[in-house]
């Protein structure tokens, strides 16, 4: 876990004091609003349909005990006593009052944490794999490069004002855990020639209106000229991205509209041009760096306990906990627990101050007082000792936070939508929890097995519909809310857009069209071990198009979009 340095602390204190003058500025009436809007945004800060929203940085997902504590503190102190943890390993906080967000980020800076470049169009919070460091298929830890990222392009004076935001995603696995191939740029460190290190660079993925998979840009860029070569990137695209329209203003619509090859030829050169001794990370910064990472000492155990064994025989719920929610270690005789944030009926992704301090207090008991927030919007105690599951379990089960779905199709990621979001065009949670209410019998949804169902409330995608096996779509249909559902997209290694199946439906009959695809999954796979993807890849969406609307159904439902852009 990184811990900051006094130029950090130094650093978003200051930055906090800055805002806190900005604020006393605008509710004196010296600011506008429109002059008070991209300040506001470089820290965090939205207006929502409701009120302001801070949305909080967790970079790459890695929280400390004390950290997950200060969130719950102010979460209870200037908001509702509830945090949305989102599909950027970020936390919003949906109700705070603008007169109070200077005393926030004074009290998240004092817990080494901040705000900044949580929106605005600028290179946002930086991604990772969330088992990071611990992950047993793992070549290299990934976090102290995504470290390396977020302090090479926090207030960069190049990349504060590209023409739209920019996303990083980072990971060190041969499992893609990160969705790089959703990203603007995507990052994997893989083993080049005579076993050295670098990384394979992907460049132009995104969902949204118009949705790609990122291409690959460099099968191998050693590691020391990682910041050469992406300042090379942002600066062809800082060049040639549109700028005299939003819609078009992102790198992945530079990328399809000049092809691959030669934004390629146009990065190359531009890196060829670049002063690298300059812009590369000298070997001293990068140990300065990494020496700022505390790692726990785990001592090897045996990979089985007599009396975790014996409960998972005698107690069913237990048992399922270990399978679905329970991954193997790198290292023997430990285990990276997952906390689901989705018992059905919840709504997707929201904790209270209550269940934060209790995840805080079992990271410092169990976990080396370590937390990591999943893209999945769910949490992960990452360095628990197979001795422990017992008493981590006993601690969730007392806190409503031991659900057992973790992958399975209540595992539901949804952003906020209609019911917090100006830019919705529909309600997401309400979906959300009644989909979940349909499979929330455990022996259910393990049935069905792996599942991934994704529900947005516009186009914009903060739910990532595209990348669902099952994708949502809240739309706006002459007035009334509709969704639109698409099936067959992954946000992994094989990463693919999922396909609109036809009409869309009104909310009172998503969940019954969602039983419906499920069911037609059920009759159809080969057999219990043939996942919801793998059926729908080698059968094609013929039946469950005919099974939702009939063999004369019509498909095409693409009259349904709305333009809308965030912010």
């Amino acid at each position: 876990m990184y811990r900051y340095d006094g130029f950090d602390h130094a650093f978003v204190t200051e930055r906090a004091h800055q805002f806190r003058d900005q604020v006393s500025r605008r509710l004196g009436g010296q600011l506008t609003e429109e002059q008070f809007r991209p300040l506001r945004l470089q820290n965090g800060l939205y207006l929502q349909l409701h009120g302001y929203m801070l949305r909080v940085a967790i970079p790459y997902g890695v929280l400390s005990a004390d950290q997950l504590r200060a969130l719950a503190y102010v979460s209870r102190r200037w908001d509702r006593g509830l945090g949305h943890f989102t599909t950027r390993q970020n936390l919003q906080l949906n109700w705070v009052r603008l007169e109070d967000t200077p005393d926030i980020l004074d009290a998240l800076a004092k817990a080494g944490m901040h705000a900044i470049q949580t929106s605005g169009n600028c290179i946002r919070n930086v991604t990772a794999d969330p088992y990071a460091g611990v992950a047993i298929d793992e070549i290299e830890d990934p976090r102290i490069w995504a470290e390396v990222l977020r302090q090479w392009s926090t207030i960069h004076p190049e990349f504060s004002f590209l023409p739209r935001k920019f996303k990083f995603a980072i990971t060190g696995a041969l499992e893609d855990r990160a969705a790089i191939l959703f990203h603007d740029v995507g990052l994997k460190i893989v083993r080049g020639q005579k076993g050295r290190t670098g990384f394979r660079i992907f460049v132009g993925g995104g969902q949204g209106r118009t949705p790609y998979v990122a291409q690959e840009i460099a099968a191998f860029v050693p590691k020391e000229h990682l910041l050469s070569y992406l300042t090379a990137i942002m600066a062809v695209y800082n060049q040639h991205g549109r700028r005299d329209n939003i819609y078009k203003a992102r790198i992945k619509i530079l990328v399809n509209a000049l092809g691959i090859d030669r934004f390629r030829e146009e990065v190359d050169a531009e890196w060829a041009r670049l002063d690298r001794t300059s812009l590369d990370l000298p070997e001293g910064e990068f140990a300065r760096i990494a020496a700022n990472f505390s790692t726990p000492l785990l001592t090897p155990a045996s990979a089985s306990d007599a009396e975790i064994n014996a409960r998972r025989r005698a107690d069913p719920a237990f048992d399922r906990w270990v399978r679905l929610n329970v991954l193997p270690h790198r290292v023997t005789g430990h285990a990276i627990v997952n906390i689901s944030l989705k018992e059905p009926g919840q709504v997707p992704g929201d904790a209270t101050a209550e269940q934060m301090e209790t995840v805080a207090a079992l990271a410092d008991l169990h976990g080396h007082s370590e937390i990591r927030a999943t893209y999945q919007q769910s949490l992960a105690l990452p360095n628990v000792a197979v001795r422990d599951l017992g008493a981590v379990y006993d601690g969730l089960v007392a806190a409503g936070l031991a659900t057992a779905n973790i992958e399975l199709v209540t595992d539901i990621i949804a952003c906020p939508g209609l019911d917090y979001c100006n830019l919705a065009n529909a309600r997401s949670i309400g979906i959300a929890q009644e989909i979940a209410k349909r499979f929330a019998a455990p022996a259910r949804a393990e049935a069905i097995g792996p599942l991934r169902l994704n529900i947005s409330g516009c186009i914009n995608a903060c739910g990532h519909h595209h990348a669902g096996n099952i994708g949502i779509l809240g739309v706006d249909k002459k007035g009334t809310e509709h969704y639109q559902v698409s099936l067959g997209g992954s946000p992994k290694d094989d990463a693919e857009i999922g396909e609109i199946i036809g009409p869309s439906f009104t909310a009172g009959d998503v969940p019954g069209a969602i039983e419906t695809i499920v069911e037609t999954y059920l009759s159809k796979r080969l057999d219990d071990g043939e996942t919801f993807l793998a059926a729908y890849r080698r059968l094609g969406k013929a039946p469950f198009r005919d099974a939702l609307y009939g063999a004369d159904g019509k498909t095409n439902a693409t009259d349904d979009l709305e333009e809308t852009v965030d912010g």
